[in-house]
């Protein structure tokens, strides 16, 4: 049975666990994975207050939402769901990103030039009550009965119990910029914190340019990341990304292997950036960022001679939306054959018709 009290904020969001391919056995809902800000939204009596993953307060960011998602609302309800921003070719984080900022006057601008959308996947309550402790199939059922009749800027995320039907949502729907599939199980209760239900994202490898590195944290004998290259068809190396998951022993590894490779930022193809300010920094590779957190960004210029060839799951703007997994080295691979060609370029889709799904 569902409790009675009203879950306030903050909540935990339910996790996901990345997974190599949807799960074969029965049981499971599989919904589309968005690419968007987690948001849990809370609508009070006198109040929507929209909570992000880490807990922290949405509603500066997005005032749009808030007042359309207040009066589109019940009260006593709490959802799950993403916050996204839809352009002519689908979802558009770069322009999700853009609200994050601390001018108030931009974000008003924004908010009319790039209105946000909530997608709601899942129901924590209705009517003042929990619903928590129901399984996610019920859960879903009270869900689809709240926002029968939702309209933009408020969706319901599409739902499938067919694998077939995900399979096909996991190719086709990248096209509309989403993520992934999603898999929950129908049984399960909402678990805040947990990392209760299976993401399978769309995964790709290509070969890149190693042209710097960063160090690890304050050490100088070993390597905190690799810095990423591919040549565009005019022969820029742009910095696409870095890979960073390595073992101590390899890191510093690396710092040996690397020594030789080592140059003066004067000759390095990534020279122009060295006195580049952070506005810059969506192709720079040390610059700080709103999402650096202050860490150290500086980074150490090496001749593009090494090709790595990485693991990735999805392109932002030409580079890597997520830091890269190394697979391994290609030295049969000359460098200047690292280029954006090599990338599997996905087809269009309508973002409608995954609402329409």
């Amino acid at each position: 049975m569902a409790s009675s009290a009203l879950p306030a904020p903050p909540i935990e969001p339910m996790l996901a666990k990345i997974a190599e391919a949807l799960p074969t056995e029965e049981g499971f809902l599989f919904e589309p994975k968005w690419d968007g800000f987690r948001a849990l939204v809370f609508r009070g009596a006198e109040q929507t207050y929209l909570q992000s993953r880490d807990l922290r307060p949405l509603n500066r960011y997005f005032p749009e939402l808030e007042k359309a998602l207040h009066e589109l609302l019940p009260r006593g309800c709490v959802l799950d769901g993403e916050i996204v921003v839809a352009g002519p070719g689908g979802l558009d984080f770069d322009a999700l990103q853009q609200r994050i900022h601390p001018a108030a006057s931009r974000i008003a601008r924004l908010a009319k030039e790039t209105p946000a959308g909530f997608v709601a996947f899942d129901l924590l309550a209705a009517g003042g009550k929990s619903t928590m402790e129901l399984p996610q199939s019920e859960r879903r059922e009270r869900l689809e009965r709240l926002l029968g009749k939702a309209k933009a800027p408020l969706h319901l995320t599409p739902v499938t119990r067919d694998r077939a039907q995900a399979e096909e949502w996991l190719q086709k729907f990248e096209g509309a910029g989403l993520d992934g599939v999603i898999a929950k199980l129908e049984s399960a209760p909402y678990q805040p914190g947990k990392r209760a239900m299976l993401k399978i994202k769309h995964v790709r490898s290509a070969d890149c340019v190693v042209a710097g590195f960063r160090w690890y944290k304050d050490r100088d004998d070993a390597v905190g990341s690799l810095l990423l290259g591919l040549y565009d068809d005019a022969g820029v190396l742009h910095h696409v990304g870095v890979t960073s998951s390595f073992t101590m022993a390899v890191r510093e590894q690396l710092a040996q292997e690397l020594a030789p490779l080592r140059s003066g930022v004067e000759d390095h193809p990534w020279r122009d950036w060295a006195g580049a300010q952070v506005g810059d920094a969506q192709r720079m590779p040390g610059a700080q960022s709103r999402w650096s957190g202050g860490k150290d960004l500086s980074w150490v210029p090496l001749r593009p001679e090494r090709v790595v060839e990485v693991k990735y799951d999805h392109m932002q703007a030409n580079r890597f939306r997520h830091a890269a997994v190394f697979l391994r080295w290609r030295p049969d691979k000359p460098p200047q054959d690292c280029r954006y060609d090599q990338l599997e370029v996905t087809t269009p889709f309508e973002l409608a018709k995954v609402f329409g799904a």
